[in-house]
């Protein structure tokens, strides 16, 4: 009973570290929705400060960039290392977790170096 407890903690504990700042900026953009849609119902003008505040706000993807691509790929290189570092670790007491880790650590690792080939090639093309 207590293994499935400490198991509801730690899942339920990053669940809500994600989770929660979703919702939290999702309230604040409706409140200041209903602020502006009270403000303009009411025929108030509305100050160029607050306008750009809420257009600011918006949640608009900026374009790739080889600067972007490259930070990308030092994240994820670095998440791919992080998890060799941690079979390498766990490999002192059970030898057999090293290889399964490693394998894991793979992925990360290739997409982080696609990163940085993009940023390589990007950067040519600018």
């Amino acid at each position: 009973m207590e293994a499935i407890f400490i198991i509801g903690i730690i899942f339920g504990s990053i669940s809500a570290v994600i989770i929660v700042p979703f919702w939290l900026r999702s309230q604040e953009r409706m409140r200041v929705q209903e602020t502006l849609r009270a403000a303009i119902e009411s025929g108030q003008a509305m100050p160029t400060e607050v306008m750009e505040n809420a257009a600011r706000n918006i949640n608009i993807r900026p374009q790739p960039s080889a600067s972007r691509d490259l930070r990308t790929g030092i994240i994820w290189l670095g998440v791919g290392l992080g998890f060799v570092a941690m079979g390498i670790a766990l490999g002192y007491e059970e030898p057999e977790s090293t290889i399964p880790m490693i394998a894991v650590a793979a992925f990360p690792v290739f997409i982080g170096l696609a990163f940085i080939a993009l940023a390589l090639i990007n950067r040519t093309k600018s």
